[in-house]
């Protein structure tokens, strides 16, 4: 058992995350203050620091958690990548293949992954977290995860709904993601969208409770099998990045969707102002749900 009161042997540290690794388990701590929204240079970081520990000797594991101040996993990708007039085509398609690259191989990662979830977790976040092996909620009220695209009068992307498909079956995914659902942690556990809650103090704890069951399996035993399992959908995923980013930039320039997403950017703006922390960016007001349920 590896202990996570002991001291980090070795960690990184970016604008986006910092990447601490004790014996077999990396654990990647997502600190894009103040709600880790999600633009080109935090999927490049998450896609380039997961190739590097799939090829650190020894690591088996991997658990992605929030070192924000407030009880948000991340509040998904950050609306500036998805609003038209404050991005470009050629940046688009960068983004979404960064992010399509890091999902897709996330998805068949030789490593068992687990997510720490605390507190809000929609769209891109949830996504993350749907791509991991094992999810543990925090018991905050909080605590809400689902895919919500819908409610911005636009789809999840395609493969984004076949993950959750697998995972909690048709019928189930095809309700939640039509009705643009947040799903509460125990409403979320019934269905098997998550698969433990635990009180927010023993959050890491549990994490490496699960990485540690995880890389009791041997090795080369355990990957094949997850390739096997999820390799056609992660590979035919990755493979449709390209076109994916052309299709969704025609669906992101056009004038209604610009309408919508423009209201949308309007109230964050807005709510932000009125914040009490004072904080400038458009995105700064991600605590509140209004404004985490305007994220894609």
């Amino acid at each position: 058992y590896i202990s996570p009161t002991v001291k980090m042997a070795s960690s990184s540290d970016s604008k986006f995350l910092e990447v601490k690794i004790d014996g077999s388990v990396a654990i990647v701590v997502m600190k894009h203050e103040p709600v880790n929204s999600m633009n080109l240079g935090f999927w490049s970081a998450l896609l380039a620091n997961l190739n590097k520990l799939e090829s650190t000797k020894g690591v088996r594991a991997l658990i992605y958690m929030s070192g924000l101040r407030r009880n948000v996993f991340t509040a998904g990708n950050d609306i500036r990548e998805l609003y038209a007039p404050m991005t470009s085509k050629e940046r688009h398609q960068k983004f979404w293949i960064a992010q399509t690259t890091f999902l897709s191989r996330l998805y068949k990662s030789p490593l068992a992954t687990i997510a720490c979830v605390r507190g809000a977790c929609p769209a891109g976040g949830c996504i993350l977290a749907l791509c991991c092996d094992y999810r543990i909620m925090a018991d905050v009220h909080s605590s809400k995860i689902g895919l919500n695209e819908v409610a911005l009068g636009i789809s999840p992307p395609l493969y984004w709904c076949k993950v959750m498909e697998r995972l909690i079956g048709h019928g189930k995914a095809t309700r939640y993601l039509t009705n643009a659902s947040m799903l509460d942690r125990n409403e979320a556990l019934s269905v098997g969208m998550i698969d433990e809650i635990v009180p927010i103090e023993d959050l890491l704890v549990a994490s490496f409770r699960a990485a540690n069951f995880f890389i009791k399996m041997p090795k080369g035993g355990y990957a094949l099998t997850k390739y096997r399992m999820r390799g056609d959908l992660a590979d035919a995923w990755e493979a449709y990045g390209e076109e994916e980013a052309r299709e969704t930039w025609k669906v992101l320039s056009s004038e209604k969707v610009v309408k919508s997403l423009g209201a949308v950017l309007a109230k964050l703006s807005k709510s932000s102002q009125s914040s009490s922390g004072g904080v400038s960016k458009a995105n700064a007001s991600g605590h509140r749900s209004k404004v985490l349920r305007a994220r894609l």
